[in-house]
Protein backbone atom coordinates (compact mmCIF):
# COMPACT_ATOMS: atom_id res chain seq x y z
CA UNK A 1 0.00 0.00 0.00
CA UNK A 2 1.43 3.53 -1.16
CA UNK A 3 0.30 6.36 0.91
CA UNK A 4 0.98 10.31 -0.09
CA UNK A 5 -0.31 13.44 1.46
CA UNK A 6 -1.59 14.99 -1.94
CA UNK A 7 -3.20 18.38 -0.35
CA UNK A 8 -2.93 19.87 3.11
CA UNK A 9 -4.88 23.24 4.06
CA UNK A 10 -5.15 24.19 7.78
CA UNK A 11 -6.92 21.01 9.29
CA UNK A 12 -7.94 19.41 5.98
CA UNK A 13 -6.21 16.91 4.44
CA UNK A 14 -6.20 14.57 1.51
CA UNK A 15 -4.17 11.15 1.27
CA UNK A 16 -4.05 9.46 -1.99
CA UNK A 17 -3.68 5.94 -1.24
CA UNK A 18 -2.86 3.01 -3.60
CA UNK A 19 -3.86 -0.88 -2.98
CA UNK A 20 -1.73 -3.15 -5.22
CA UNK A 21 -4.00 -5.41 -7.68
CA UNK A 22 -1.56 -8.37 -6.37
CA UNK A 23 -2.87 -7.55 -2.80
CA UNK A 24 -6.24 -7.55 -3.83
CA UNK A 25 -6.03 -10.71 -5.71
CA UNK A 26 -4.98 -12.88 -2.94
CA UNK A 27 -7.16 -11.37 -0.69
CA UNK A 28 -10.09 -12.36 -3.16
CA UNK A 29 -8.91 -15.76 -3.94
CA UNK A 30 -8.63 -15.94 0.12
CA UNK A 31 -12.12 -15.36 0.47
CA UNK A 32 -13.46 -17.74 -2.33
CA UNK A 33 -11.46 -20.58 -0.26
CA UNK A 34 -13.40 -19.84 2.67
CA UNK A 35 -16.59 -19.51 1.05
CA UNK A 36 -16.23 -22.86 -0.02
CA UNK A 37 -17.80 -24.58 3.19
CA UNK A 38 -20.41 -22.14 3.51
CA UNK A 39 -21.70 -22.17 -0.33
CA UNK A 40 -24.27 -24.66 -1.20
CA UNK A 41 -24.36 -25.26 -5.35
CA UNK A 42 -26.54 -27.49 -7.00
CA UNK A 43 -24.70 -30.14 -8.52
CA UNK A 44 -21.85 -29.93 -6.30
CA UNK A 45 -21.31 -31.59 -2.43
CA UNK A 46 -21.26 -29.00 0.27
CA UNK A 47 -17.34 -27.80 1.16
CA UNK A 48 -16.40 -28.97 -2.95
CA UNK A 49 -17.82 -26.32 -4.72
CA UNK A 50 -14.47 -25.12 -6.73
CA UNK A 51 -13.50 -21.37 -6.48
CA UNK A 52 -14.29 -20.56 -9.78
CA UNK A 53 -17.54 -21.95 -9.68
CA UNK A 54 -18.66 -19.64 -6.93
CA UNK A 55 -16.71 -16.58 -8.67
CA UNK A 56 -18.11 -16.85 -11.68
CA UNK A 57 -22.06 -16.56 -9.81
CA UNK A 58 -21.65 -14.23 -7.05
CA UNK A 59 -17.98 -12.61 -8.46
CA UNK A 60 -19.18 -9.17 -8.29
CA UNK A 61 -20.67 -9.08 -5.05
CA UNK A 62 -17.44 -11.30 -3.25
CA UNK A 63 -15.09 -8.64 -5.18
CA UNK A 64 -17.43 -5.69 -3.66
CA UNK A 65 -17.22 -7.25 -0.24
CA UNK A 66 -13.60 -8.02 -0.20
CA UNK A 67 -12.78 -4.26 -1.69
CA UNK A 68 -15.07 -2.89 1.14
CA UNK A 69 -13.01 -4.82 3.75
CA UNK A 70 -10.00 -3.20 2.12
CA UNK A 71 -10.67 0.36 2.20
CA UNK A 72 -11.53 -0.11 6.28
CA UNK A 73 -8.51 -1.48 6.98
CA UNK A 74 -6.23 0.31 4.19
CA UNK A 75 -8.30 3.68 5.56
CA UNK A 76 -6.97 3.03 9.26
CA UNK A 77 -2.92 2.11 8.63
CA UNK A 78 -3.18 4.93 6.65
CA UNK A 79 -4.75 7.21 10.00
CA UNK A 80 -2.48 4.81 12.51
CA UNK A 81 0.70 5.17 10.58
CA UNK A 82 0.71 9.18 10.25
CA UNK A 83 -0.60 9.92 13.13
CA UNK A 84 -3.19 11.99 12.86
CA UNK A 85 -6.06 12.30 15.39
CA UNK A 86 -9.05 12.23 13.07
CA UNK A 87 -12.18 14.66 13.34
CA UNK A 88 -15.53 12.81 12.42
CA UNK A 89 -15.65 10.26 9.65
CA UNK A 90 -13.50 10.27 6.82
CA UNK A 91 -14.82 10.49 3.29
CA UNK A 92 -13.61 7.89 0.31
CA UNK A 93 -13.48 9.31 -3.34
CA UNK A 94 -12.31 6.18 -5.35
CA UNK A 95 -10.61 7.33 -8.22
CA UNK A 96 -9.52 3.77 -9.70
CA UNK A 97 -11.01 0.22 -9.03
CA UNK A 98 -11.72 -3.15 -10.60
CA UNK A 99 -10.77 -6.54 -11.03
CA UNK A 100 -7.16 -7.17 -12.46
CA UNK A 101 -5.90 -2.69 -11.47
CA UNK A 102 -4.91 -1.23 -8.42
CA UNK A 103 -7.42 0.15 -6.21
CA UNK A 104 -6.73 4.12 -6.19
CA UNK A 105 -8.66 6.26 -3.86
CA UNK A 106 -8.67 9.77 -1.88
CA UNK A 107 -9.08 10.02 1.89
CA UNK A 108 -10.31 13.53 2.80
CA UNK A 109 -9.74 13.80 6.66
CA UNK A 110 -10.76 16.26 8.85
CA UNK A 111 -8.12 16.62 11.85
CA UNK A 112 -8.10 17.44 15.02
CA UNK A 113 -5.88 20.98 16.18
CA UNK A 114 -2.87 20.62 17.77
CA UNK A 115 -3.80 21.79 21.26
CA UNK A 116 -0.81 23.25 23.57
CA UNK A 117 -2.14 22.72 27.35
CA UNK A 118 -1.67 26.08 29.13
CA UNK A 119 -0.53 26.03 32.90
CA UNK A 120 -3.53 25.80 35.06
CA UNK A 121 -1.69 27.41 37.93
CA UNK A 122 -2.19 30.73 36.98
CA UNK A 123 -6.11 30.25 36.82
CA UNK A 124 -7.55 32.06 39.53
CA UNK A 125 -10.76 29.81 40.68
CA UNK A 126 -13.09 30.61 43.75
CA UNK A 127 -13.46 27.50 46.39
CA UNK A 128 -16.73 28.03 48.02
CA UNK A 129 -17.91 26.69 51.46
CA UNK A 130 -20.87 27.50 53.21
CA UNK A 131 -21.15 28.48 57.01
CA UNK A 132 -24.54 27.12 58.86
CA UNK A 133 -26.03 29.42 60.98
CA UNK A 134 -27.10 27.72 64.36
CA UNK A 135 -30.10 29.27 63.83
CA UNK A 136 -30.65 27.12 60.20
CA UNK A 137 -29.18 23.95 61.97
CA UNK A 138 -31.68 23.80 65.08
CA UNK A 139 -34.42 24.64 62.44
CA UNK A 140 -33.70 21.65 60.70
CA UNK A 141 -33.06 19.81 63.76
CA UNK A 142 -36.45 20.78 65.03
CA UNK A 143 -38.37 19.75 62.04
CA UNK A 144 -37.09 16.67 62.43
CA UNK A 145 -38.43 15.83 65.51
CA UNK A 146 -41.73 17.03 64.04
CA UNK A 147 -41.33 14.72 60.44
CA UNK A 148 -40.23 11.50 62.95
CA UNK A 149 -43.06 11.78 65.18
CA UNK A 150 -43.30 9.02 68.25
CA UNK A 151 -47.15 7.70 68.54
CA UNK A 152 -48.97 6.49 71.38
CA UNK A 153 -51.84 4.70 71.70
CA UNK A 154 -55.18 6.92 72.65
CA UNK A 155 -57.95 6.31 75.37
CA UNK A 156 -60.28 3.16 74.28
CA UNK A 157 -63.17 4.74 72.56
CA UNK A 158 -61.93 8.17 71.46
CA UNK A 159 -62.31 9.33 67.17
CA UNK A 160 -59.69 9.45 64.97
CA UNK A 161 -58.91 13.25 64.36
CA UNK A 162 -56.56 14.86 62.43
CA UNK A 163 -52.98 14.26 62.99
CA UNK A 164 -54.08 10.86 64.73
CA UNK A 165 -52.25 7.56 63.10
CA UNK A 166 -54.73 4.94 62.33
CA UNK A 167 -54.54 1.36 61.74
CA UNK A 168 -56.62 -0.69 59.53
CA UNK A 169 -57.31 -3.83 57.63
CA UNK A 170 -58.95 -3.19 54.32
CA UNK A 171 -60.51 -5.28 51.53
CA UNK A 172 -61.32 -3.16 48.48
CA UNK A 173 -63.59 -3.90 44.92
CA UNK A 174 -64.12 -2.16 41.89
CA UNK A 175 -67.74 -2.45 40.28
CA UNK A 176 -68.00 -5.04 43.08
CA UNK A 177 -65.07 -7.33 41.78
CA UNK A 178 -61.82 -8.19 43.94
CA UNK A 179 -58.45 -7.38 42.24
CA UNK A 180 -54.31 -8.03 42.51
CA UNK A 181 -53.65 -5.25 45.32
CA UNK A 182 -57.11 -5.14 46.86
CA UNK A 183 -56.52 -6.70 50.32
CA UNK A 184 -53.73 -5.03 53.13
CA UNK A 185 -53.43 -6.08 56.49
CA UNK A 186 -51.75 -3.33 59.44
CA UNK A 187 -51.72 -0.29 57.27
CA UNK A 188 -51.09 2.74 59.45
CA UNK A 189 -51.53 6.57 57.91
CA UNK A 190 -51.45 9.76 59.24
CA UNK A 191 -54.65 11.69 58.78
CA UNK A 192 -54.14 14.88 57.07
CA UNK A 193 -51.75 14.11 55.04
CA UNK A 194 -53.56 12.21 52.20
CA UNK A 195 -50.41 9.86 51.60
CA UNK A 196 -52.44 6.78 50.99
CA UNK A 197 -54.90 7.95 48.09
CA UNK A 198 -56.09 11.61 47.45
CA UNK A 199 -59.73 12.41 50.04
CA UNK A 200 -59.02 8.44 51.44
CA UNK A 201 -58.07 10.38 55.12
CA UNK A 202 -61.11 12.78 55.69
CA UNK A 203 -63.43 9.81 55.32
CA UNK A 204 -61.49 8.25 58.24
CA UNK A 205 -62.26 11.34 60.90
CA UNK A 206 -64.32 9.96 63.41
CA UNK A 207 -63.30 6.77 63.43
CA UNK A 208 -63.29 4.53 66.50
CA UNK A 209 -61.25 1.06 67.23
CA UNK A 210 -63.48 -1.62 65.83
CA UNK A 211 -65.51 0.33 63.55
CA UNK A 212 -65.83 -0.78 59.90
CA UNK A 213 -65.72 1.55 57.81
CA UNK A 214 -66.59 2.11 53.90
CA UNK A 215 -64.16 4.28 51.92
CA UNK A 216 -64.74 5.35 48.40
CA UNK A 217 -61.31 6.28 46.56
CA UNK A 218 -59.89 6.92 42.91
CA UNK A 219 -57.11 4.74 41.73
CA UNK A 220 -54.16 6.30 40.82
CA UNK A 221 -53.93 7.03 36.78
CA UNK A 222 -50.16 5.14 37.10
CA UNK A 223 -51.91 2.17 38.64
CA UNK A 224 -50.00 -1.39 37.28
CA UNK A 225 -52.91 -2.32 36.19
CA UNK A 226 -54.07 -0.09 33.18
CA UNK A 227 -57.74 -1.74 33.72
CA UNK A 228 -58.18 -0.40 37.11
CA UNK A 229 -56.31 3.38 36.40
CA UNK A 230 -58.74 6.33 37.83
CA UNK A 231 -61.51 3.33 38.36
CA UNK A 232 -63.25 3.90 41.72
CA UNK A 233 -62.84 1.63 44.34
CA UNK A 234 -64.35 0.78 47.50
CA UNK A 235 -62.41 0.05 50.31
CA UNK A 236 -64.05 -1.71 53.66
CA UNK A 237 -61.71 -0.93 56.39
CA UNK A 238 -61.78 -2.40 59.77
CA UNK A 239 -60.23 -0.28 62.19
CA UNK A 240 -57.17 -2.08 64.33
CA UNK A 241 -56.38 1.09 66.25
CA UNK A 242 -56.07 4.57 67.02
CA UNK A 243 -52.92 6.96 68.12
CA UNK A 244 -52.37 10.00 68.45
CA UNK A 245 -48.51 12.01 68.21
CA UNK A 246 -45.91 12.63 70.77
CA UNK A 247 -43.37 15.10 70.10
CA UNK A 248 -39.95 13.29 69.85
CA UNK A 249 -37.34 14.72 71.90
CA UNK A 250 -33.97 15.74 70.43
CA UNK A 251 -31.56 13.33 72.16
CA UNK A 252 -29.31 10.67 71.40
CA UNK A 253 -32.17 7.99 71.33
CA UNK A 254 -33.95 10.03 68.93
CA UNK A 255 -30.44 10.44 66.56
CA UNK A 256 -29.94 6.66 66.80
CA UNK A 257 -33.46 5.91 65.24
CA UNK A 258 -32.68 8.14 62.40
CA UNK A 259 -29.09 5.90 61.91
CA UNK A 260 -27.27 8.41 63.24
CA UNK A 261 -24.07 7.61 66.25
CA UNK A 262 -25.66 10.24 68.52
CA UNK A 263 -27.16 13.21 68.52
CA UNK A 264 -23.94 15.12 68.07
CA UNK A 265 -23.35 12.73 64.97
CA UNK A 266 -26.96 13.96 63.73
CA UNK A 267 -25.93 17.48 63.71
CA UNK A 268 -23.15 17.24 62.03
CA UNK A 269 -25.05 14.76 59.52
CA UNK A 270 -27.48 17.58 59.07
CA UNK A 271 -25.20 20.59 59.03
CA UNK A 272 -23.70 18.74 55.70
CA UNK A 273 -26.81 18.16 54.27
CA UNK A 274 -27.69 21.66 54.22
CA UNK A 275 -24.09 22.66 53.22
CA UNK A 276 -24.15 20.10 50.29
CA UNK A 277 -27.34 22.13 48.80
CA UNK A 278 -25.67 24.44 48.28
CA UNK A 279 -22.01 23.53 47.36
CA UNK A 280 -23.75 21.62 44.26
CA UNK A 281 -24.87 24.92 42.73
CA UNK A 282 -21.99 26.53 43.59
CA UNK A 283 -19.72 24.43 42.09
CA UNK A 284 -21.52 24.92 38.77
CA UNK A 285 -20.34 28.82 39.26
CA UNK A 286 -16.88 27.25 40.24
CA UNK A 287 -17.05 25.22 36.93
CA UNK A 288 -17.65 28.18 34.69
CA UNK A 289 -14.51 30.11 36.20
CA UNK A 290 -12.27 27.40 35.17
CA UNK A 291 -14.35 27.17 31.58
CA UNK A 292 -14.17 30.60 31.01
CA UNK A 293 -10.48 30.61 31.70
CA UNK A 294 -9.58 27.87 29.25
CA UNK A 295 -11.21 29.19 26.50
CA UNK A 296 -9.33 32.44 27.12
CA UNK A 297 -5.86 30.51 27.30
CA UNK A 298 -6.43 28.36 24.59
CA UNK A 299 -6.46 29.45 20.94
CA UNK A 300 -6.68 27.29 17.73
CA UNK A 301 -8.83 26.19 14.93
CA UNK A 302 -11.89 24.37 15.00
CA UNK A 303 -12.46 21.25 12.53
CA UNK A 304 -15.13 22.76 10.03
CA UNK A 305 -17.52 19.38 9.97
CA UNK A 306 -17.31 19.40 13.79
CA UNK A 307 -19.17 22.61 14.12
CA UNK A 308 -21.16 21.82 10.80
CA UNK A 309 -22.27 18.41 12.52
CA UNK A 310 -23.04 20.49 16.17
CA UNK A 311 -24.99 23.29 14.24
CA UNK A 312 -27.46 20.96 12.24
CA UNK A 313 -27.71 18.62 15.52
CA UNK A 314 -28.69 21.08 17.78
CA UNK A 315 -30.85 23.27 15.26
CA UNK A 316 -33.76 21.76 13.22
CA UNK A 317 -33.37 25.10 10.96
CA UNK A 318 -30.23 25.09 8.60
CA UNK A 319 -30.11 28.83 8.52
CA UNK A 320 -29.02 28.75 12.15
CA UNK A 321 -25.62 28.26 10.19
CA UNK A 322 -25.92 32.00 9.29
CA UNK A 323 -26.41 33.12 12.93
CA UNK A 324 -22.91 34.53 14.24
CA UNK A 325 -24.03 34.18 17.45
CA UNK A 326 -24.98 30.69 17.24
CA UNK A 327 -21.87 29.96 15.58
CA UNK A 328 -19.32 31.61 18.24
CA UNK A 329 -21.27 29.54 21.09
CA UNK A 330 -20.96 26.49 19.25
CA UNK A 331 -17.17 27.01 18.58
CA UNK A 332 -17.08 27.58 22.18
CA UNK A 333 -18.61 24.46 23.37
CA UNK A 334 -16.66 22.52 20.90
CA UNK A 335 -13.42 24.45 21.50
CA UNK A 336 -13.67 23.54 25.35
CA UNK A 337 -14.61 19.83 24.67
CA UNK A 338 -11.52 19.80 22.75
CA UNK A 339 -9.24 21.26 25.63
CA UNK A 340 -11.20 18.79 28.20
CA UNK A 341 -10.50 15.83 26.35
CA UNK A 342 -6.89 16.18 25.64
CA UNK A 343 -6.14 17.76 29.47
CA UNK A 344 -7.67 13.93 30.45
CA UNK A 345 -5.35 11.83 27.66
CA UNK A 346 -2.38 14.11 28.75
CA UNK A 347 -2.97 13.28 32.27
CA UNK A 348 -4.71 9.75 32.04
CA UNK A 349 -7.61 10.66 33.34
CA UNK A 350 -9.98 7.92 32.93
CA UNK A 351 -13.33 6.57 33.78
CA UNK A 352 -13.93 3.11 35.89
CA UNK A 353 -16.99 0.94 35.12
CA UNK A 354 -17.45 1.09 38.80
CA UNK A 355 -17.39 4.71 39.02
CA UNK A 356 -20.43 4.34 36.14
CA UNK A 357 -22.20 2.07 38.48
CA UNK A 358 -21.98 4.00 41.67
CA UNK A 359 -23.12 7.20 39.37
CA UNK A 360 -26.34 4.46 38.34
CA UNK A 361 -26.78 3.60 42.19
CA UNK A 362 -26.98 7.32 43.22
CA UNK A 363 -29.70 7.64 40.63
CA UNK A 364 -31.49 4.56 41.99
CA UNK A 365 -31.36 5.79 45.25
CA UNK A 366 -32.88 9.02 44.41
CA UNK A 367 -35.76 7.44 42.70
CA UNK A 368 -37.79 4.87 44.93
CA UNK A 369 -39.92 2.16 43.42
CA UNK A 370 -38.48 3.18 40.48
CA UNK A 371 -34.96 1.41 40.89
CA UNK A 372 -36.15 -1.57 37.56
CA UNK A 373 -36.67 1.52 35.40
CA UNK A 374 -33.40 2.77 36.21
CA UNK A 375 -31.65 -0.53 35.90
CA UNK A 376 -33.56 -1.15 32.43
CA UNK A 377 -32.94 1.94 31.24
CA UNK A 378 -29.24 2.14 31.04
CA UNK A 379 -29.04 -1.74 30.15
CA UNK A 380 -31.59 -0.86 26.99
CA UNK A 381 -29.80 2.58 26.02
CA UNK A 382 -26.14 1.97 25.36
CA UNK A 383 -26.21 5.89 23.97
CA UNK A 384 -27.55 6.86 27.71
CA UNK A 385 -24.99 5.02 29.32
CA UNK A 386 -22.14 6.81 27.02
CA UNK A 387 -23.78 9.94 28.45
CA UNK A 388 -23.20 9.02 31.78
CA UNK A 389 -19.62 8.38 31.41
CA UNK A 390 -18.70 11.14 29.39
CA UNK A 391 -20.55 13.58 31.96
CA UNK A 392 -18.22 11.68 34.97
CA UNK A 393 -15.36 11.98 32.67
CA UNK A 394 -15.61 15.72 32.42
CA UNK A 395 -16.69 15.95 36.43
CA UNK A 396 -12.66 14.31 36.58
CA UNK A 397 -11.23 16.67 34.46
CA UNK A 398 -12.59 19.88 35.86
CA UNK A 399 -11.96 18.34 39.23
CA UNK A 400 -7.98 17.85 38.05
CA UNK A 401 -7.99 21.05 36.72
CA UNK A 402 -9.23 22.54 40.20
CA UNK A 403 -6.39 20.78 41.99
CA UNK A 404 -3.98 22.62 40.16
CA UNK A 405 -5.45 26.05 40.05
CA UNK A 406 -4.77 28.75 42.33
CA UNK A 407 -8.04 28.51 44.93
CA UNK A 408 -9.49 31.31 46.81
CA UNK A 409 -11.30 29.95 49.55
CA UNK A 410 -14.44 31.78 50.11
CA UNK A 411 -16.95 31.07 53.00
CA UNK A 412 -20.32 32.61 52.55
CA UNK A 413 -23.48 32.47 54.52
CA UNK A 414 -26.64 30.42 53.41
CA UNK A 415 -28.09 34.03 52.23
CA UNK A 416 -25.37 35.08 50.49
CA UNK A 417 -24.89 31.83 48.98
CA UNK A 418 -28.61 32.17 47.87
CA UNK A 419 -28.14 35.46 46.24
CA UNK A 420 -25.11 34.26 44.20
CA UNK A 421 -26.89 30.92 43.08
CA UNK A 422 -30.42 32.92 42.28
CA UNK A 423 -28.05 35.55 40.28
CA UNK A 424 -26.43 32.79 38.35
CA UNK A 425 -29.70 30.84 37.80
CA UNK A 426 -31.18 34.08 36.75
CA UNK A 427 -28.54 35.44 33.81
CA UNK A 428 -28.32 31.79 32.30
CA UNK A 429 -32.13 32.29 32.38
CA UNK A 430 -31.55 35.53 29.99
CA UNK A 431 -29.53 33.99 28.39
CA UNK A 432 -30.73 31.22 27.22
CA UNK A 433 -33.98 33.64 26.21
CA UNK A 434 -31.82 35.36 23.85
CA UNK A 435 -31.55 32.68 22.28
CA UNK A 436 -34.84 31.20 22.11
CA UNK A 437 -35.86 35.09 20.93
CA UNK A 438 -33.64 34.78 17.82
CA UNK A 439 -34.67 31.45 16.84
CA UNK A 440 -37.95 32.54 16.78
CA UNK A 441 -37.07 35.65 14.88
CA UNK A 442 -35.48 34.32 12.14
CA UNK A 443 -37.39 34.74 8.87
CA UNK A 444 -36.27 31.37 7.18
CA UNK A 445 -39.30 29.17 7.63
Amino acid sequence: MKVQIKSKKDLQTILSIIVDKQEIKKKLDARLVELQSQVDIKGFRKGKVPPMVIKNQFGKAIYGEVVDKILKESTTKAIQDKKFKVAGQPKINLKTFGEGKDLNFELELDLLPEIKLQSFSKYKISDYSIKVDKKELDSRLANLTKEYKNFEDRQEGSKAELGNQIIFDYKATVQGKDFDGSKGNGVAIELGKDLFLKDFDKQLIGAKTNDIKKVKAVLPPNHPKKELANKEAIFECKIKNIKQSKESKLNDDFAKKLGAQDLSDLTKKVNDQISSQYTMALNSITKKEILDQLDKSHTFEIPKNLLDNEIKFNSKDATLNQDKNTIIETKKRIKLGLILNECGEVNNIKVTEDEIKNEIQKQVKSMPGQEKFVFEYYQKNPAATQHLQSSIYEEKVIKFIKSKANLTKKELSIKDAEKMITSFNENNKAKATRQDKKKKNNPSK
